[in-house]
Order: structure tokens, then sequence, then C-alpha cells
């Protein structure tokens, strides 16, 4: 299987997650991890996996990645299995009831993430991820990297 892992990471918290799904990937086949400034077109081709991942922001993915998948050509992920992770902060974590709501209402960056790779052709394999940080600039709540690989090796017997 050759996989292509595109993230994007602000404090570092998502390049974290993105390597220890990589690592789990990569036990399975061949896998490269490229930071979403970094990616080429040509990286694109002859994938059999795409993962896609990028920390919350603004309830969004960054910019970086949205513009990444605003440049994926329609139908261009014809045949790709494809899924997509996000870092994100617990509602729990939170103690604003509003932005609690709101959180709820306005969602992660993973869900449209996903809804993006399927416009384009590609056929989602899990469902989106969300993996917690204990505040914005993290860090990782114990144990996520570890649900991490765990997610990623599911993806992986999902997406020979």
């Amino acid at each position: 299987m050759r996989a292509l892992l595109v993230y994007d990471s602000v404090f570092g918290n998502t390049e974290k997650v993105a390597g220890a799904i990589a690592n789990a990937l990569g036990s399975g086949g061949d896998v490269a991890m490229v930071r979403v400034d970094d990616v080429k077109k040509e990286q694109l081709e002859g994938i059999d996996l795409l993962v896609v991942g990028s920390p919350t922001r603004a309830f969004r993915p960054t910019p970086a990645v949205a513009q990444f998948l605003k440049e994926l050509p329609g139908e261009g992920l014809r045949g790709v299995k494809a899924t997509s992770f996000d870092t994100r902060i617990a509602p729990s974590a939170v103690k604003s009831g509003l932005l609690r709501f709101i959180m709820r209402l306005a969602g992660y960056a993973a869900k449209p993430i996903a809804e993006r790779l399927a416009r384009s052709g590609a056929e989602l394999v899990a469902a989106p991820e969300g993996f917690f940080v204990e505040d914005s600039e993290g860090p990782l709540k114990a144990g996520e990297l570890e649900r991490a690989g765990g997610w990623a090796r599911a993806i992986a017997g999902a997406a020979p």
C-alpha cells in the first residue's frame, strides 16, 4: 500500500499525531509524511491511501490545509481511499458554556477535510477522527499517540 499523509501543525501536536499514524501505517507499506506546504502534485499520483490532518483553528482546518484541499482536482482522487484527522480541545476542558455550545455547532477541522476529500472522488475508509490536546498549545492528552496508532492500524486494514 502506498500512502501519503499530509498534515499541518501550529504547536507541534498535530505533527506528533501524524508521526504516530505514519509509523503505524508504515509497518504495512510505503508511507510518506509531508507537511502541507511541501506537498507536490506528483506525490498524489499512484497512491492508495491519503490521510489529511490539521489542528482545529477557529473550528476549521488551517488556511494551508484549506488551500491544499481547494486545489485538489475535481474527481482527481477517484480510486484513492482517504480519511482525515484533527487535533482539538475536548469540550469538557472548556469552561465557557457558550463556547462549548459553539464548538458543538461549528465542529472541528476533520469533518470538512473529509467532505472535501470525498468531493474530489476519494472513498472515505474511516470516519474523521479527533485527537485531544490539553490546551490550545498542547500538550497532547495522555494516550492520544497510542490511540492514533490504533486508528491508523484500523485504516490500514480497511485500505489494503
